[in-house]
């Protein structure tokens, strides 16, 4: 009985954390074509698109997720680790393959990935990738002051229309909002200095211990300014790749050529930062929230919910279908590799008990 209990209780548990990014994602994408006139969004898609530019934009993502597997290579080789660059770079494929139907599942997929190929701790790998993580959400936070600064004008306008932002604002401001956060914070220190001889609580510590290592090792590493530089890279392409489907559309190419518009940059910055937001907010692949938060950024420059729509989701499809035929390679690469053994399904064992684990 109990371990029936306990199979029901992992079941649950593996149900909530890939079932409910499903259900946000089917509620959010319905509430978006509610929106939206669908016939005139089908009609922008099937005779208002040049198709290369979207082509254009799915090639430069790839460059993305190479620059990526270089950044991480520097982590792991101060770590001791040099598994092929080619295997790191498919990581980073399956990774974002992956997440399209099992959402973070990639991440443990590719650390443990890379540390059953190459022998190496799991948690250590999985120190690295938060490493790489942190990054990124350090550049989101930079870009967002640079998005309040140069687009200030157009996102207060934006504001005094539809004045939720400002409630939001007005909210973070308030002192008890920050109360809550400290105290929070207060209380698991507590709860874990009073629990610190626990298994649970010694188990978490080793593990932190060995992320951490995996995470500090940015700051002592040879490669740092190496590691500065591609991140520039991994972020400049997720720009431009959006910035060149902007000329897909005539309502978005007017964005680039319009008095003010400053080529296109500032909308186009706007639109990016927002959705980098909201690809912290659990769905697959981004569908639903990504595609709100384009349409939002397009809506403050004067672009109908009709047409942002066929934008973010012509978008958003091109980097799918690139995400997929990327992920079929690395399954080949795989195959054909099998270093130290580790067969497909062996990976695929060892992700689940990892992603348990976590």
């Amino acid at each position: 009985m109990p371990a029936q209990a306990s199979g029901a209780k992992k079941w649950l548990g593996m149900g909530v954390r890939y079932g409910l990014p499903v259900v946000l994602t089917v509620l959010l994408v319905v509430y978006m074509f509610k929106k939206v006139n669908f016939s005139e969004m089908w009609d922008l898609i099937k005779h208002g698109v040049d198709y290369w530019w979207i082509l254009l934009a799915m090639g430069i993502s790839v460059f993305s997720h190479i620059f990526r597997a270089a950044r991480w290579r520097l982590q792991l080789t101060a770590l001791g680790i040099k598994p092929p660059f080619m295997a790191l770079c498919c990581s980073i494929f399956g990774c974002y393959a992956l997440n399209l139907v099992f959402l973070r599942l990639g991440e443990v997929w590719r650390c443990t990935y890379v540390a059953s190929s190459e022998k190496a701790s799991f948690t250590s790998v999985l120190g690295s990738m938060i490493g790489d993580r942190l990054a990124d959400t350090l550049m989101v936070l930079l870009l967002l002051v640079l998005c309040l600064v140069v687009a200030a004008p157009a996102l207060e306008a934006f504001l005094t229309k539809y004045p939720v932002g400002r409630d939001l604002v007005a909210l973070v401001s308030e002192w008890w909002f920050w109360t809550v956060i400290v105290g929070g914070v207060l209380l698991c220190w507590i709860l874990l200095r009073a629990f610190r001889h626990t298994k649970i609580v010694m188990k978490l510590k080793e593990m932190a211990l060995n992320m951490w290592e995996g995470f500090s090792v940015v700051a002592r590493m040879k490669g740092r300014w190496k590691f500065l530089g591609l991140t520039l890279c991994i972020w400049g392409c997720y720009y431009f790749q959006l910035y060149v489907a902007f000329y897909a559309f005539d309502f978005t190419r007017a964005l680039c050529t319009g008095e003010g518009m400053a080529w296109g940059l500032t909308p186009c910055l706007v639109a990016f930062v927002l959705s980098s937001i909201s690809m912290a907010i659990p769905s697959n692949g981004g569908l639903g929230p990504w595609n709100l938060a384009i349409m939002f950024g397009l809506a403050i420059y004067g672009v109908s919910d009709a047409q942002g729509t066929a934008f973010s989701m012509l978008q958003w499809s091109g980097q799918t279908v690139m995400l997929i035929i990327l992920g079929i390679y690395t399954m080949a690469y795989i195959s054909l590799r099998k270093k130290g053994g580790v067969s497909q399904k062996e990976l695929a064992e060892a992700t689940v008990t990892d992603a348990e684990q976590l």
